[in-house]
């Protein structure tokens, strides 16, 4: 353990001279500081930010960061609630999940306790979801999947993770209710942009400073493994535009869906409780399991007494084991009290209704086969939505991207992904409005009167 020694020469000084250093020099420079030197350093917000990292000048009540993965909008988003924290009592936080709010920006490599020096760290209470500071101050934790916990809380400052990402906008809404104690109430909301109402509305709003940025102006601290192929990868498509470069991406032209369509068909997902007739669980299994693997796309969805389709829950996993996967779809079928799950076992073939069935030996599954390609499946289905009869309760920012890439010529291969999602829900909305089980029809029969317009079973 070195000796501490007070600082020879001011931090500012001592930074500028060590970014000149080439790596052996720095090195060695850095092997003669003192601990005091190292953790200021290292501790120093005001040192590393970049230009676009700093909290803005002026009176805003939103920051909103658009930026790409890996732009340091995590960080950021610490940051501020960090130094927010050093003067207002109530600085609290809200993820897309609760697990991202514990994981990403509380435990994560650039969350709070991450970018705290001991001294200032606050102490996680996770049972309550809530951080104690040194001085006193408190940030509670909450989740905007739970938009009702929301309901009467108070907030001096507030950080928004991923707000693209939350399913349910009223808990946008009733978070800004709550933003309303201290001199200055002000909320940092740090996301990959999707083109969804809400960020549009706060692009336009004249209370938000908004910040854009991009995974490139992070590049020295990224692994050049994942500039070089992931990056270069998504470079020039859609997908990259949004994800690295933090653009809003609104649909690939010639796309079966559109974002108006979408938000045309969208209901809140705390509407009023409606009776389902049927509920389907659609499963679009991965031909692998592991880190690479496609998704395994479970869409819910559930047809109303009057034929009215409404897409209920995105419960897609990726990289599970089929074990996972299948309980997962089988959890669901239980929370759900589905009918029914409809699986596609081009991948697979009879495996798939054994794997599932090892988590439910009594689970009803229905088999279906792609005899076509993804656009021709989802055709009719699209057509489904712009008749009115398909309706989204929520927000389901994955899927809908992935709707929204659904062209005639869309190679799963050159985009770098497959639409799982799209697909399970494909076959999930087509089982509910195709023809009724008795009738002697195949899938292909449906989708082919489909087609020529004809709805009737």
């Amino acid at each position: 353990m070195r000796r501490a020694r007070p600082v020879a020469r001011p931090l500012k000084a001592l930074f500028a001279d060590l970014v000149k250093l080439g790596p052996p020099a720095l090195s060695q420079q850095i092997s003669r500081m003192t601990e005091e030197e190292a953790d200021q350093l290292y501790y120093d917000w005001s040192l590393w930010a970049r230009e676009d990292q700093r909290a803005p000048a002026g009176d805003w009540v939103y920051w909103l960061i658009l930026a790409g993965r890996g732009a340091g909008k995590t960080r950021t988003g610490a940051e501020t609630v960090r130094a927010w924290a050093r003067d207002y009592a109530l600085v609290n936080m809200i993820g897309a999940t609760r697990h991202d709010a514990r994981e990403i920006m509380v435990t994560g490599e650039s969350g709070v306790l991450a970018v705290c020096p001991p001294s200032e760290r606050p102490a996680f209470k996770r049972a309550s979801d809530r951080l104690e500071w040194p001085n006193g101050s408190i940030t509670q934790i909450f989740s905007a999947e739970e938009p009702d916990r929301l309901r009467g809380k108070q907030h001096m400052k507030l950080w928004l993770d991923e707000l693209a990402a939350w399913r349910d906008p009223d808990a946008f809404d009733q978070a800004m209710l709550g933003l309303r104690l201290g001199d200055r109430p002000q909320a940092i909301v740090t996301t990959t942009p999707r083109p969804t109402k809400l960020i549009k509305q706060l692009i336009d709003d004249p209370d938000a400073i908004v910040t854009r940025g991009t995974t490139f102006d992070n590049a020295k601290f990224l692994a050049d493994a994942f500039l070089a192929r992931i990056v270069a990868r998504f470079e020039g498509r859609a997908i990259g535009r949004q994800e690295f470069y933090g653009e809003i991406v609104e649909e690939a032209p010639g796309a079966l869906w559109t974002r108006a369509l979408i938000e045309r068909q969208r209901l809140p997902a705390d509407g009023p409780a409606v009776e389902y007739s049927e509920i389907v669980i659609g499963v679009d299994p991965p031909a692998r399991s592991g880190a690479k693997s496609d998704e395994c796309g479970i869409i819910v969805v559930g047809r109303t007494q009057g034929g009215i389709v409404h897409v209920l829950a995105d419960l897609t996993s990726q990289g599970e084991t089929p074990g996972q996967w299948s309980a997962r779809v089988s959890a669901g079928f239980r929370l759900y009290a589905a009918n029914r799950v409809v699986a596609e076992i081009n991948n697979g073939g009879e495996m798939v209704t054994q794997v599932l069935r090892q988590s439910d030996p009594n689970l009803p599954v229905r088999q279906v086969t792609a005899t076509r390609g993804k656009f021709l499946r989802a055709e009719p289905i699209a057509t489904a939505y712009e008749r009115g009869i398909v309706f989204h309760r929520g927000v389901f920012a994955k899927l809908e991207d992935q709707l929204c890439t659904l062209t005639a010529d869309f190679d799963s291969r050159a985009s770098g992904y497959s639409p799982d999602r799209a697909d399970a829900l494909v076959w999930a909305v087509a089982d509910l409005i195709g023809p009724a089980p008795n009738q002697a029809r195949t899938m292909l029969d449906y989708y082919a009167r489909e087609m020529k317009g004809d709805l009737s079973a």
